[in-house]
């Protein structure tokens, strides 16, 4: 028997293997194809962009900050300035574990928990290639700690830095003012490109009023770096532009004889150039260390100055609303001799006390007895509040009011830095408008020796008494005195020369400022303490306001009553007579007398003041 043989059909293998090595062929020259156009995609037609690409990972751009301009007082005497020091600083891109790595860098240095969260607040507002500060103000132990430990932390960066100092420390706080950490509000109104490479922005006084000048403009360089992100050299630099140093119309020392001589009591003392409305001396009690706010204060060390009772965090001189009390008393007289109302010969007799007529409420004097017979200049000298009773009910509010308005009373003056009150000057339409009630006759009255609705701020008396000096001539008053500029100039502040009271006879001028300086040189003075000698004249005026009501059947005894509810004592004066260079304003809260408490100081700042002029 035959066994069957299969005979294989080579034709048809070859025909089959053929069609798979074509396939192959094809599939190997469309793969090929691919590699090709995309080589050609990346290396020709995407050469630039990928050149860019690799060229950034190489190369980085980073911000450099602007040295802050220094502030300095009218004498050259440094108020805030800057001091070199170390910061910890973390790069957030090249961090794989941010909190590990915080963990242990405070194995290292001292981190507290404030920092901590001030550093995470920051870093929510910062791209992830800039460096946000942890630690600030380092110590050189500390340096050389990180150092030593530096391979151990990728991102993190010891930076020199140029930190805020105020080395007068409190001397000038509320007209300086100080810079502390950007917030998020702040962020969303400054350019964020010029502050790149800065942390901190001025927040009150100066340091926020003139932020722009002292800043100045960032500055940029383009670093190549390795694969760790370490700089390895800088290929272009564009340096930044400081900021302009800042001089103040402020003397220091003077600012320091005006609170050495406030002894420990709450007050204000604004003093100012008349000619030009320089402000020399803008000083509030109740004093805190700006250095304290750079890097940011601790809670409890901020709620100890929130809660204080002397109120450090207020500006008194600028902020604070007062009585003027009798301080009113020779603009008020000054529109009386103008209006017509009175002349130098008008008297009257002061028996102590006032009234209207079918009305027994007396409106008493300060003094028990009363003046007896009184005329303008005894009224200004002995400060007699029957002669004010008198002549206000007689003016009437509204031409008291639309009198002392240009002086300044009842309005911000302008100043160049924020915060400042309005005070009240009441007429009435302002009571009507304000407090929806008519006006009443024993309301003028009281406003007539500066009590009841008006209220001024230190600054606006200071300012009032000024114009009073030069006779009916303001200017605007103003702390920057110049900013001087590294490429050109110092910009100097510009004065305007305006008058806005000319229409006063000059004998009433004569004869309102003839009565203030009696006040000093006269016989019954009220502030005769200040006359020992000086070669030049002063002319002033004391007030006291009341801080509490008191009933008609009682008597005010200081030694009776709380501190905290005891009369304000004020003083207003402007020196040399003649040719004033200087007008002052002192307000001491619950102080008693102006002439024993609130004279004296602005004695002392005046002598100093004036003590080299001829």
């Amino acid at each position: 028997m035959y066994s069957r043989i299969a005979i294989k059909d080579q034709i048809r293998e070859g025909q089959l293997f053929s069609s798979r090595a074509i396939i192959a062929l094809i599939f190997i020259i469309l793969t090929l194809l691919a590699i090709i156009s995309r080589m050609v995609y990346l290396q020709i037609l995407s050469h630039e962009h990928y050149t860019t690409l690799s060229q950034n990972n190489r190369v980085s751009i980073q911000p450099i900050a602007p040295t802050r301009g220094l502030i300095l007082d009218r004498n050259g005497v440094v108020l805030a300035q800057n001091l070199p020091t170390y910061t910890l600083e973390i790069i957030a891109e090249r961090v794989n574990n941010m909190d590990q790595t915080i963990t242990e860098l405070r194995q290292i240095v001292d981190i507290s928990d404030d920092q901590i969260k001030r550093f995470h607040k920051q870093l929510k507002h910062k791209r992830r290639f800039q460096p946000v500060p942890l630690r600030v103000r380092l110590s050189e132990e500390e340096v050389a700690r990180l150092a030593v430990n530096r391979h151990r932390f990728p991102g993190i960066e010891i930076a020199a830095r140029l930190v805020r100092d105020y080395p007068q420390t409190s001397l000038a706080v509320h007209s300086v003012g100080y810079v502390s950490r950007i917030n998020e509000k702040e962020l969303g109104q400054i350019d964020p490109s010029n502050y790149a490479a800065t942390s901190h922005i001025g927040k009150l006084g100066i340091e926020k009023a003139y932020e722009q000048q002292l800043h100045g403009r960032v500055g940029f360089q383009k670093v190549e770096t390795n694969v760790l992100g370490r700089t390895l050299r800088v290929l272009e630099r564009t340096p930044p532009i400081p900021g302009q140093d800042i001089t103040l119309t402020l003397d220091a020392e003077l600012q320091r004889t005006a609170k050495q001589a406030l002894k420990g009591n709450t007050g204000a003392v604004v003093a100012i150039d008349p000619n030009n409305g320089e402000i020399l001396v803008m000083a509030s009690t109740g004093d805190y260390d700006p250095n304290l706010f750079v890097n940011g204060i601790d809670h409890q060390s901020y709620n100890k100055l929130r809660t204080s009772l002397a109120k450090p965090l207020f500006n008194r001189a600028l902020q604070g609303q007062y009585p003027p009390g009798s301080t009113i008393k020779p603009f008020i007289g000054l529109a009386g001799l103008e209006d017509g109302t009175i002349t130098t010969e008008t008297s009257l007799f002061c028996r102590g006390w006032h009234t209207i007529k079918g009305d027994d409420h007396k409106y008493r004097d300060w003094k028990k007895r009363g003046h007896g017979h009184t005329d303008l200049k005894k009224s200004i000298v002995e400060s007699c509040d029957v002669f004010y009773y008198d002549l206000a009910q007689t003016m009437g509010i509204d031409r008291i009011h639309d009198f002392l308005a240009p002086f300044g009373f009842g309005r911000k003056t302008g100043i160049d830095i924020s915060g400042e009150a309005n005070g009240i000057l009441p007429s009435t339409k302002w009571k009507r408008r304000v407090r929806g009630k008519p006006w009443y006759l024993g309301e003028t009255l009281i406003a007539g020796i500066g009590q009841g609705y008006t209220l001024t701020t230190p600054l606006q008396l200071a300012k009032a008494t000024a114009v009073l000096a030069n006779r009916g001539h303001s200017v605007q008053p103003h702390l920057l005195k110049r900013a001087t500029r590294p490429d050109s100039a110092p910009l100097e502040y510009p004065i305007d020369h305006s008058t806005i009271i000319n229409m006063i006879k000059e004998d009433n001028w004569d004869a309102t400022i003839k009565a203030m300086e009696d006040v000093i040189y006269g016989r019954h003075g009220t502030a005769r303490r200040l006359n020992h000698g000086q070669p030049y004249r002063i002319a002033g005026k004391t007030g006291t306001a009341q801080v509490f009501g008191i009933k008609q059947d009682e008597e005010y005894v200081e030694e009776d009553v709380g501190k905290h509810l005891r009369d304000h004592a004020l003083f207003i004066a402007f020196a040399p007579v003649d040719k004033p260079l200087i007008a002052i304003a002192v307000i001491v809260e619950n102080g008693g007398h102006g002439g024993s408490v609130a004279a004296p100081i602005a004695g002392a700042v005046i002598d100093q003041y004036l003590g080299g002029q001829p």
